[in-house]
């Protein structure tokens, strides 16, 4: 029978997923089959698993982690945001439904039965789970029909540990303030807590560590340093995506507004002769930029909108004029394109837009969904590449004539006559060491990283060895349940 413990946070982007990613490290160092599990997610940053469906980006890092291929089970829901309002639900892998919040609310009873499902399953083939809540539990105003923290918690009878974030401050009240609106069977759920991104000397926060369990009567399981590497390891939330400085080589990346599958970036952020930036709305486009990288989006024409609305398209068409590199990866791809067409109106009201006209492609939208791991080959040369498609869209048109990648003996990709803007659907290409060295060659630099892999490899072993010495790794696996 697996043992489960839950790991919940006392707000959003407290660590729990980096926090999770290195206990399934640690436990699977020691031996044990550990899985990772995360009822409910939110993220355009998703992974395409070995059983053909799609999870957050967390998770397929965490299962990394444990050393084992990433399935749906491991996350079981996954919300993909389309607007203010509402959001594509996937369920166990495949596309359920687009929802508002009120609709999802009303379908949560049906979730809930098939989160425990995927969780039985895993747990099947399991010494222990570590499970990740979402957002917060001490949003009491979603307890009821609550299937990312505390409903799923009571579901599967996981007992909880809470993590506090220290760096932005206020950790006592974090966590005191989570005890005291819990109602009582949640809080009597919990059996211990984690404060984690402690900058300085860890032993000036003995009184508060001590002042946390007086007043909860927690378990106090460690107090974590900030872990400097964490940068290394493939981010999932948009708010972790942040400028890298090399020097030498600059891409610039314009953020859209339902950006998707962005760690596209993590592998050219390590390398230390490319500066990778982020341009945010309303900042222009830097004019000595080597590439411009537009990349995915959860909603193509909705992105290229707020892309013109930046300016972006003329600073483009600048960089362009300038002899500048283009390249359009998934949505970004299609953005290029003359138009995208939408005729069943699977992003919106049913029509046509026009594209930002770089390449001479259209894309036509329909609700089939590709979702693949893929390896192919670049053209010509035939240096190896790996990734994976997840797009909705088929794109056509003159410039795919100038395939620049062969997937699965098939051509793929477009190129403009002169080469230098381009776009495909393969998300992860930068991941192929040989690929990445060739490109960064192509703009003028040199790579550094020779094994990206093997770096966020290295990455995993110095958080789990981060963990081994900040957290009581004994007392949490000891308060781990039989589920």
């Amino acid at each position: 029978m697996a043992k489960a413990i839950m790991i919940q946070g006392a707000g959003s982007n407290v660590g729990k997923s980096v926090i999770v990613a290195g206990l399934c490290r640690v436990f699977a160092r020691r031996g044990l089959r550990v899985r990772p599990f995360k009822p409910q997610n939110m993220s355009n940053n998703a992974a395409v698993t070995s059983d053909g469906g799609e999870i957050g980006r967390a998770q397929a890092l965490q299962a990394l982690a444990c050393g084992v291929p990433a399935v749906v089970d491991m996350n079981p829901v996954l919300l993909k945001p389309e607007s203010d309002v509402g959001a594509q639900v996937i369920v166990q892998g495949k596309r359920f439904a687009t929802l508002k919040a009120r609709d999802y609310a009303k379908a949560k009873p049906e979730l809930l039965s098939k989160t425990v499902e995927s969780f039985q399953r895993l747990a099947a083939d399991a010494d222990l789970v570590i499970i990740e809540g979402a957002g917060s539990p001490a949003e009491i105003n979603l307890r009821a029909g609550d299937i990312a923290n505390m409903g799923f918690a009571e579901a599967v009878g996981a007992p909880v540990v809470l993590v506090g974030d220290i760096d932005r401050g206020g950790v006592i009240a974090q966590l005191v303030g989570t005890h005291a609106v819990l109602p009582a069977e949640d809080r009597e759920r919990i059996v211990g807590y984690l404060v984690n991104k402690f900058r300085g000397d860890v032993s000036l926060f003995d009184e508060g560590d001590a002042a946390i369990a007086q007043r909860t009567g927690w378990a106090a399981l460690g107090v974590l340093p900030w872990f400097t590497d964490a940068w290394k390891l493939p981010a999932e939330d948009i708010m972790d995506i942040a400028s890298s400085k090399g020097a030498g080589i600059k891409i610039a990346v314009p953020r859209l507004s339902r950006i998707a599958n962005f760690d596209d970036l993590d592998p050219l952020s390590q390398e230390p002769g490319v500066s990778v930036e982020i341009i945010e709305a309303g900042r222009p486009l830097p004019g000595d930029a080597d590439l411009v990288l537009i990349p995915g989006s959860k909603s193509t024409i909705g992105d290229l909108a707020h892309f013109r609305a930046q300016g972006w398209d003329i600073d483009l068409t600048a960089h362009v004029r300038r002899g500048g590199h283009v390249l359009g990866i998934c949505g970004g791809y299609q953005m290029l394109g003359r138009r995208i067409d939408d005729p069943e109106g699977i992003e919106g009201a049913p029509g046509a837009v026009e594209g930002l006209g770089l390449l001479d492609v259209e894309t036509v939208m329909s609700p089939e969904k590709q979702l693949a791991q893929v390896r192919g080959e670049t053209r010509p040369g035939g240096t190896e590449v790996t990734g994976y498609e997840i797009h909705i869209g088929h794109t056509t048109g003159p410039d795919c004539a100038r395939a620049w990648l062969e997937i699965a003996g098939k051509a793929a990709g477009a190129a403009s006559e002169n080469g230098r803007v381009r776009g495909c659907y393969l998300h992860g290409l930068f991941g192929s060491d040989a690929f990445r060295a060739g490109f960064i060659a192509e703009l003028g630099g040199t790579a550094q990283v020779g094994d990206y892999t093997a770096s966020v490899e290295d990455a995993l072993n110095a958080l789990a060895d981060h963990m081994e010495a900040h957290v009581d790794l004994p007392r949490l696996l000891a308060l781990a349940t039989n589920v």
